[in-house]
Order: structure tokens, then C-alpha cells, then sequence
């Protein structure tokens, strides 16, 4: 049995067009979930630990100005497309579109003013919300109208993402959650006594602005083969590794399959990712540094998290024979992703 309540969160500037922000509690007996309508931001996820203690999972901060504030995309959904496009530029039809750079020379999750950071319209259901907007023709640089559906629902153990798009003209979109994940509970100090599995035989090798070079590469013999859970902190030093941001190819297909797995032993408790995703980008928080003031007055430093984001491969626009990342009039763009939360 799954509880919704919606509450008050804060208000948007003025200038910003001054709407309510409002977050949605979801809860069940296992999880409970706080969400906005700013940026569909996952603020808070409790689970259990192996002796039943729930603690918060995800980083982010107490009040609504610390997600007004420049931060890493905590929590949130970004687009029109996840992750990075090469010098902001792809072509289409014949013509060329330049997108905002804010990535050194690329355009990374949307731009300038990204789905992370505009106010969703919600809608309550029995058990979970969905928020919808309207991305107007030209918004950031991308072409035609596009609405877009994201979708949150928890059953038990379970935390399941929708997305839904349409459009009014060709364009490339890749929608993904981006959050923060420490299963020893947000504000520890790092995730290196995590074990981590990935599903992929393959992941993108990428240049020094994290732009995959094209090649597909075997993970087979390198420190990228999480095919067996390795243990994070003694797998980055045994294969001398700053922490990894890379893309990992996932079996192609349409259904919900089984991409990750996520085991922290000292609390027992277990994060499996499934999803209908092609990707997922294995980030291990190297860019944070302690700056940001989370939640309870935490300091989050570099490797203090972990994100899991399930997402179309980055620069598929320019990339040929990467998956297909344009969506049609008169297509839907349609995946999901489930995080599973158990203790062992």
C-alpha cells in the first residue's frame, strides 16, 4: 500500500514567474520518496537497512534555494538530452542547430536552462505522481514542441520512472533521473565499501571532455568490467582509476531487464536498477569537492555518491551507428527504469 501527501515546498523567485513549488511524499512500507515539482527532483529516498533503521539514500539539500543554487543536478530530470553533446552542435534535415555550452566546449543535459530546472505541472495518482510539460519549439536550442510525461510510482521495494514524449518536429531526446545515491546514507563520506555490478559487455571509451571517441569497447580485461561486483575503492586503486563517468552499453531491446546491482555490506541494504534503457552512465561523483552545504549540514566530497543514470548513449545525435535518439512526429519516445531496494 502506497500513501501520496503534497505539500508546500517554496516559492519561485519573481523573476523566475514566482510559482509554487510543491513535493509529493510517497510511501510505503519498505521506501519513501519526496519529490518536486521543480525539476521532478528526487529530495529524499529512505530505505531500510538490514535491521530495519531507515536512512535518507540520496544527497540534496533542506530547502528549495539550495536547488535554485548552481549544484550537480541532485535528484533531478534532465533534458532534452542526458548527458553530453560534442560543441553543442548536430544537424538535422540539413540544418545545422547550435545548443548552449556549459560543459567546457559541450552541451551536457540540456543547456543553459535544462528540464532541471523549470516547474512541472503535477498530477496526483493512487499511487505516485506525474508531472508534465510543454518544451516550446527552439527552447534551449532543440527543434519542435515537445511534450513530455515523467512519471513516478512506488509499489513496496519498488520505485519505478515513466518517461513519455511527442513532438511537433524531428528531435533528439534522452531523458534521465540524476541522482546521487550513498547506501551508508547521504553525507558519508564515500562509497568505496560499495560493491558494484554492471550489465555490459561494452562501454565508451571517451576523449578529455568526456566525448565518446565512437569506438565500442570490450570491457573484457579492463578495470570496466563490472560483469562480478568489484568493490569500489580497492577496484579503483588496483587499476589506478580517478573514478568513473563513462557510458556502459546495455543489451539492446525494448523490455525491462536487470542493467545494475548496488550491495553496501556494512548496512546490508541492496539497490538493483532495471530498465528498457540502451545506456547507462556509471558516474562516480569525482567533480564533487566538499563545496556544496547538503542536507543536515553535510559536506559532500569527491566519490561521497554514486549515480546510476539510464539513458540513450552521449552524442548519439552525431554518432550514426549509436542507438537512435531522434524521435518523429508522430512517434512516442517511451522508457522506464526501476530502482529495487532490498537488505541482504
Amino acid at each position: 500500500m502506497t500513501t501520496v501527501r503534497r505539500e508546500a515546498f517554496g516559492r519561485m523567485p519573481a523573476e523566475e514567474g514566482g510559482g509554487e513549488v510543491e513535493k509529493f511524499v510517497l510511501q510505503s512500507d519498505s521506501v519513501r520518496v519526496e519529490i518536486l515539482s521543480f525539476g521532478c527532483i528526487i529530495t529524499t529516498l529512505e530505505t531500510k537497512d538490514r535491521n530495519g533503521q531507515f536512512s535518507d539514500v540520496v544527497l540534496g539539500f533542506d530547502t528549495l534555494e539550495g536547488y535554485l543554487r548552481k549544484h550537480p543536478f541532485f535528484g533531478a530530470v534532465v533534458g532534452r538530452v542526458a548527458n553530453r553533446i560534442a560543441k553543442g552542435r548536430f544537424s538535422l534535415d540539413g540544418k545545422e542547430y547550435q545548443l548552449f555550452l556549459n560543459n567546457g566546449p559541450n552541451s551536457l543535459h540540456g543547456g543553459a536552462k535544462g528540464f532541471d530546472k523549470v516547474l512541472w505541472s503535477p498530477q496526483v495518482l493512487p499511487n505516485g505522481v506525474r508531472f508534465s510539460r510543454l518544451s516550446p519549439d527552439g527552447e534551449e536550442g532543440y527543434p519542435g514542441d515537445l511534450k513530455v510525461w515523467v512519471t513516478y510510482t512506488l509499489s513496496g521495494r519498488e520505485l519505478a520512472i515513466n518517461y513519455q514524449a511527442q513532438t511537433s518536429k524531428t528531435t533528439p531526446i534522452s531523458l534521465t533521473n540524476h541522482s546521487y545515491f550513498n547506501l551508508a546514507g547521504q553525507g558519508s563520506r564515500d562509497v568505496y565499501d560499495h560493491e558494484f555490478s554492471i550489465e555490459a559487455d561494452s562501454y565508451l571509451p571517451v576523449d578529455d571532455t568526456k566525448i565518446p571517441t565512437g569506438e565500442v569497447a570490450a570491457v573484457q580485461g579492463t578495470g570496466f568490467d563490472l560483469r562480478q561486483p568489484v568493490e569500489l575503492g580497492k577496484h579503483l586503486q588496483k587499476f589506478h582509476l580517478d573514478g568513473f563517468d563513462h557510458n556502459f552499453c546495455l543489451h539492446q531491446g525494448q523490455d525491462r531487464r536487470l542493467v545494475a546491482r548496488v550491495f553496501h555490506p556494512p548496512t546490508g541494504r541492496t539497490m538493483e536498477v532495471h530498465t528498457t534503457q540502451p545506456g547507462i552512465q556509471f558516474y562516480t561523483g569525482n567533480n564533487l569537492d566538499g563545496s556544496l552545504k547538503g542536507k543536515g549540514g553535510a559536506t559532500y566530497p569527491k566519490h561521497s555518491a554514486f549515480c546510476l543514470e539510464t539513458q540513450n548513449w552521449p552524442d548519439a545525435v552525431n554518432q550514426p551507428h549509436f542507438p537512435k535518439v531522434l524521435l518523429h512526429p508522430g512517434e512516442e519516445y517511451n522508457h522506464t527504469t526501476w530502482f529495487v531496494f532490498s537488505t541482504a
